[in-house]
C-alpha cells in the first residue's frame, strides 16, 4: 500500500517535470545537443512515472492528491484513475517518439541555427499542459491545462514564420480564444450556481440546481469542448491549421490536442451530467462528424489535408461511444481514443517522410514509393489498414466494441448511426487505398509533374523504377543524399510508433479489461467522488 500511495503522491511531477525540463532547455538554448538530451530525458522520466501511476490506478482504482494539503473542495486536486492514467501514458509515449523524429529531422537538415532553441521548451510546455488537463480534478485547473497547451501550440504552429503558417496560426488562435472564453464563462456560471468548481463536489451539487440552468451549463461546456475536439460543425478550423505546420508538430497536434477535448467531454458527461438528456443530439453530431469528415477526406489530393479530415471523421466514433451511454460502448471509446492517438500520429509522421522522399505531400505528384523505399511503404500500410479498421488491427477491435454498444441500444437512431459508422470505415479504406495506389504503387513517370527529388538515386545512372537516365547532380539538392532524405532516426521513431499501434492488438485482452474497468467506474461515479472527497458528502468535504 505504501508503494501505491507513493505513486499517487508523485502525480504532480507528471506536470512539473516537463515544466522544469522546459526551463532548463531554454537556459541551454545555445547548446543544441545538451538541450535535446534534457528534453528527451525529461520525457523518459515522465513516461516512467506515468507508467507507475497506471499500474497503481489499475490495481487500486481512482486516487487523488491534494496540492498544498488543502482539504477538498477548496484545494487543487489531481485525480488519477484508469482513464486519466492511460491517457497520460499514451500521450507521453507518443510525444517522446515524435520528439525523436523531430531530433532526427533536425540533425539530418543541419538546422543547428534554426528555431530548435524555441522548439524544445515549447514542446515540453505542451506536454505539461496535456498532462495537467488529464489530471485536473476541478474545472478551473482543466482550463489552466488547456491554456498551457494552447499557448505552447501557438508557438509550435508558427515555427518558421512563413505566410501560410502565420495565416493558419491566426485562425487557430482566434478559434481557440473563443472556445476558451466560452469555457471560462461556463466556469464562472457554474461557480455562481453551486459555489464550487471541484468536479467531484459538482457531481453532487449540480443535481440540486434548476434543470433549465443545468441544461444551459451543460450545453456551454459541450460547445467549448466540441470546438477543441473538432466535432462537426465546430471543426472548420482544423484542416486549414494542422497541415501547414512542420511534420512533427502536425503529428503531435493531430494525436493529442483534439483528444484532450474528447477527454474533457467524456469526463464531464459521465461525472457532471449523467443521464441521456443530450444523447440524441450527441448521436446526430457523431453521425455528421463521421460522414462530413470522411467525405472531405476523399476530396483531397494533399495527403496531410486528407489525414486532417480523417482525424475529424474519427472523432465521430468517440462521440458515438459516449452518446450510446453504456459501459460496453464507453469501454470501447476509451480503447479507441488510445488507438487513434497512436495511429493518427503515425500516419502524420509517415506523411512527413513521404514529403521528404517525394518532395511533396500531393499524391497526384507521387509514385513508385513502394519500390524506392519498401520500409516507408510498410510504415504507411500498417497504420493505414489500422485506421480503416481492417481485422485484426486495433481499429477493428475498437469499432467492433462501438458497434456492439449501438446494437445493444437498439433504437432507430442507433441503427442509422451503425450504418454511418460502417460506411465511414469503408470510405476510410477507400481514401487510404487511393493514397497507396497513387503514391506507392503506380510508376513515378505516371505522376503529374513529379518533383525532381522523387527521381534521386543512391549512385546515379539509371532510375530503378522509370528506367530513365538520371542526371544526379542536376536533380539532387546540394549536400543531400538518400540517407538525408530518409534519416534512420526518423524511420526508427516512426517504426516504433507503428509497432506501438500493433501492440494494441497484441495486448487487446488486458487493455480491454482496463478500459472496461475505467468505463464501469466512470459510469458509477462513486469511486471518483470518494477518491476526492474521502467518502464524505459535499458538506462533509467542505
Amino acid at each position: 500500500m505504501m508503494g501505491t500511495q507513493t505513486a499517487i503522491d508523485f502525480a504532480p511531477l507528471a506536470v512539473l517535470l516537463p515544466i522544469f525540463g522546459a526551463a532548463l532547455a531554454f537556459v541551454l538554448r545555445r547548446h543544441v545537443l545538451a538541450q535535446r538530451s534534457v528534453t528527451i530525458g525529461a520525457l523518459v522520466v515522465t513516461l516512467g512515472l506515468e507508467a507507475w501511476m497506471l499500474v497503481s490506478a489499475w490495481q487500486n482504482g481512482a486516487q487523488a492528491v491534494m496540492i498544498g494539503g488543502w482539504a477538498p473542495p477548496f484545494g487543487i486536486s489531481m485525480v488519477v484513475d484508469e482513464f486519466s492514467a492511460l491517457m497520460l501514458v499514451v500521450s507521453t509515449a507518443v510525444s517522446l517518439t515524435v520528439l525523436l523524429y523531430a531530433t532526427g529531422q533536425g540533425m539530418a537538415d543541419g538546422d543547428e541555427d534554426g528555431p530548435i532553441s524555441v522548439f524544445h521548451p515549447a514542446y515540453l510546455i505542451l506536454v505539461a499542459g496535456v498532462s495537467n488537463a488529464f489530471l485536473a480534478g476541478d474545472l478551473f485547473n482543466l482550463y489552466v491545462g488547456f491554456e498551457i497547451l494552447l499557448t505552447a501550440s501557438y508557438v509550435l504552429l508558427t515555427l518558421g514564420g512563413t505566410t501560410a503558417r502565420i495565416r493558419a496560426g491566426v485562425t487557430y488562435v482566434v478559434v481557440s480564444v473563443v472556445s476558451s472564453v466560452l469555457f471560462l464563462v461556463a466556469i464562472g456560471m457554474i461557480y455562481a450556481a453551486t459555489g464550487t468548481v471541484n468536479m467531484a463536489d459538482l457531481a453532487l451539487k449540480l443535481a440540486d440546481i434548476d434543470p433549465g440552468t443545468q441544461m444551459v451549463l451543460h450545453v456551454m461546456l459541450l460547445v467549448a469542448f466540441g470546438v477543441k475536439a473538432a466535432v462537426f460543425p465546430l471543426s472548420f478550423w482544423l484542416p486549414d491549421s494542422y497541415p501547414t505546420a512542420p511534420a512533427p508538430v502536425t503529428a503531435v497536434f493531430a494525436g493529442l490536442l483534439t483528444k484532450v477535448g474528447v477527454y474533457a467531454m467524456i469526463r464531464t458527461e459521465t461525472l457532471l451530467f449523467p443521464g441521456d438528456r443530450l444523447n440524441t443530439a450527441l448521436m446526430i453530431v457523431a453521425l455528421l462528424t463521421m460522414l462530413v469528415g470522411i467525405l472531405g477526406a476523399l476530396a483531397q489530393a494533399d495527403f496531410k489535408r486528407m489525414l486532417s479530415f480523417t482525424l475529424t471523421s474519427h472523432i465521430g466514433y468517440m462521440v458515438f461511444g459516449l452518446a450510446t451511454g453504456s459501459v460496453v460502448a464507453l469501454a470501447a471509446t476509451v480503447y479507441y481514443v488510445a488507438h487513434h492517438i497512436i495511429v493518427q500520429t503515425s500516419l502524420f509522421l509517415v506523411a512527413g517522410l513521404m514529403e521528404r522522399r517525394g518532395g511533396t505531400s500531393n499524391v497526384d505528384r507521387l509514385g513508385s514509393l513502394a519500390k524506392l523505399s519498401p520500409v516507408l511503404a510498410v510504415l504507411f500500410f500498417v497504420p493505414a489498414m489500422n485506421l480503416a479498421g481492417i481485422p485484426p488491427f486495433s481499429g477493428f477491435l475498437g469499432k467492433l466494441g462501438l458497434l456492439r454498444g449501438g446494437v445493444d441500444l437498439g433504437t432507430p437512431l442507433a441503427w442509422v448511426l451503425l450504418a454511418g459508422a460502417l460506411l465511414t470505415s469503408l470510405l476510410t479504406l477507400l481514401a487510404v487505398a487511393r493514397v497507396w495506389n497513387r503514391a506507392f504503387w503506380r510508376r513515378a513517370d505516371d505522376a503529374e509533374d513529379p518533383d525532381p527529388i522523387l527521381l534521386i538515386t543512391a549512385d546515379g545512372g539509371t532510375h530503378p523504377v522509370t528506367g530513365k537516365a538520371v542526371a544526379v547532380a542536376a536533380t539532387r539538392p546540394a549536400g543531400r543524399s538518400e540517407h538525408d532524405l530518409l534519416p534512420r532516426t526518423m524511420i526508427h521513431s516512426t517504426g516504433a510508433l507503428v509497432l506501438l499501434g500493433v501492440s494494441l492488438t497484441i495486448f487487446a485482452g488486458p487493455l480491454f479489461d482496463l478500459a472496461d474497468q475505467a468505463a464501469q467506474q466512470m459510469m458509477e461515479r462513486t469511486p471518483y467522488i470518494e477518491a476526492v472527497l474521502g467518502g464524505t458528502d459535499a458538506g462533509g468535504g467542505s
